[in-house]
């Protein structure tokens, strides 16, 4: 079957086989970054904006790294160097670039829905690098792949989501692309920090943190977004990680295999022990090599199509 998507927006418009296309082209892809150098010509002249209106390390970075390992030239826009700052809308500029006759945008936006909006108006594939607390795409297909690689598969296995659920795009986006591909998904977090509803997505919510370790194949923490909380939501730091942060005691109440990842950037003694962090059950850092290959990936997919990866 033939990948036919302009875009890549959320995990909700894409189908189990259209999810597993990208994974296996992903782990293709992988093999490219093993090598003395690492790049290949499959997208030489195509050209790939990145533009991130929100602060980013890993995403924007791998990103950057996937196109320049396929060859196409990259250009960067942040926020405060884009027109934005001088009153122009998010519409106008999408345009302006779109003149410019770019072949994919690869957006990061503080506004739920702008990679949507920006999708219906321009010619260009849009990638989704993460839209408000709504979805981030690629980082939950890298975390599918992360546990497929390790776990030979997906269904069929627990996985854990605790932290800052309400603020998440990142869980909001694992929750529904696991639940996908056939794995039972729990979360857990304060009260303060669960949306009403988000079971609809896919998932059970957890009394407690040790109800929601328990079993599981694999535990993913996620940080306190205190740039999205407009209140405190939680008494203190040291009362949160008393409560909800992982340490060694809770991660025996897993599978004995279990797999720790975090889809950073991590706090330390917060949510999550540096015992635990940097034990050999942590992917976390396997998480983040693979986010190249499966952004090489979703380029491929969407600005290469049929052309053959060469594999000289």
């Amino acid at each position: 079957m033939r990948f036919e998507k302009k875009d890549i927006l959320d995990i909700e418009s894409l189908e189990p086989w259209e999810i597993s296309m990208i994974l296996d082209t992903a782990q293709g892809m992988k093999e490219i970054s093993e090598r003395p150098v690492k790049k290949v010509p499959t997208l030489r002249g195509k050209t790939i904006v990145l533009f991130f209106q929100e602060p980013s390390t890993r995403t924007k970075l791998s990103f950057d790294a996937a196109a320049k390992r396929l060859s196409a030239d990259t250009h960067s826009i942040s926020a405060g160097t884009s027109s934005i700052v001088k009153g122009e809308t998010l519409i106008d500029t999408a345009k302006n670039l779109e003149a410019m006759k770019p072949d994919v945008i690869v957006l990061r936006h503080p506004s739920s829905g702008a990679p949507h909006l920006i999708a219906k108006r321009v010619k260009a594939s849009v990638i989704n690098a993460g839209d408000g607390i709504h979805a981030h795409p690629s980082q939950a297909l890298l975390d599918m792949m992360s546990v497929r690689e390790k776990k030979g598969k997906i269904a069929g296995l627990k996985i854990s989501i605790i932290g800052d659920i309400s603020h998440s795009r990142v869980a909001r986006s694992d929750i529904t692309g696991f639940s996908k591909m056939g794995a039972t998904v729990s979360i857990c977090a304060p009260g303060t920090m669960i949306p009403k509803g988000i079971e609809k997505l896919g998932c059970t919510v957890s009394p407690n943190m040790e109800a929601c370790i328990e079993g599981s194949d694999v535990v993913m923490m996620l940080r306190i977004q205190k740039e999205r909380q407009g209140s405190i939501l939680f008494p203190t730091e040291r009362e949160y990680s008393t409560l909800f942060g992982l340490n060694r005691d809770r991660l025996k109440l897993a599978q004995k295999d279990v797999l720790v990842m975090h889809p950073g950037p991590m706090n330390r003694g917060v949510e999550i022990s540096s015992d635990v962090a940097d034990s050999d059950c942590s992917i976390i850092l396997e998480q983040v090599t693979n986010g190249v290959a499966l952004r090489m990936a979703l380029f491929y997919l969407v600005a290469g199509g049929s052309r053959h990866v060469d594999s000289h």
